[in-house]
């Protein structure tokens, strides 16, 4: 009787376990089929073999707008060339920002981290970045490039002020369009 229980529970393990490796590699199909598809008959929202209009896709993913940090360091559009990659963070935000990232940090760099979860400091970087490309690039965008500029400067004082301004920057870029 032991044994089959255990049976059981190493069965519902394993569908829930196949399940989810079959979502998050897109095997799944939408109901409607021909939702989110793209024109010319393409393969949809990078389902892997093929498959149309995939979901739900990878589960964990991080925001890929057109406005956020990922999206600006993927090369997807091309920058504008008043801050270009490779442009120097303490040469754009200026030499306070040299304390706390450096004088070789470069704009396409900050962007690029992925090391922002424990640190305000890098978030405020990495988002900042976006928010000044977002300034000069989108119309619309809630923050001009010289209050992007001495928001992230005077965020620079404590780490409580460096993770309100990053949350500011993020909301901004996550939300234009």
């Amino acid at each position: 009787m032991g044994s089959m229980a255990l049976l059981r529970s190493l069965a519902c393990v394993l569908i829930l376990l196949c399940s989810s490796l079959g979502a998050a590699n897109g095997m799944y199909r939408r109901a409607g089929g021909a939702e989110g598809e793209e024109a010319g008959g393409r393969v949809a929202g990078g389902a892997r073999g093929g498959v149309r209009s995939a979901w739900p896709g990878y589960l964990y993913t991080r925001a890929v707008g057109r406005c956020t940090p990922q999206f600006w360091s993927s090369g997807a559009e091309q920058w504008p060339n008043i801050v270009p990659q490779e442009a120097a963070v303490s040469k754009v935000f200026g030499s306070r920002s040299m304390d706390k990232y450096g004088p070789r940090l470069t704009l396409l760099e900050a962007t690029m981290r992925t090391d922002d979860v424990g640190s305000p400091f890098v978030k405020l970087v990495k988002h900042g970045s976006a928010a000044l490309i977002n300034a000069y690039t989108r119309t619309g965008f809630p923050f001009d490039s010289w209050e992007v500029k001495a928001l992230l400067l005077e965020a620079l004082v404590s780490e409580d002020a460096a993770a309100a301004q990053a949350e500011r920057f993020q909301q901004a870029n996550e939300s234009c369009v």
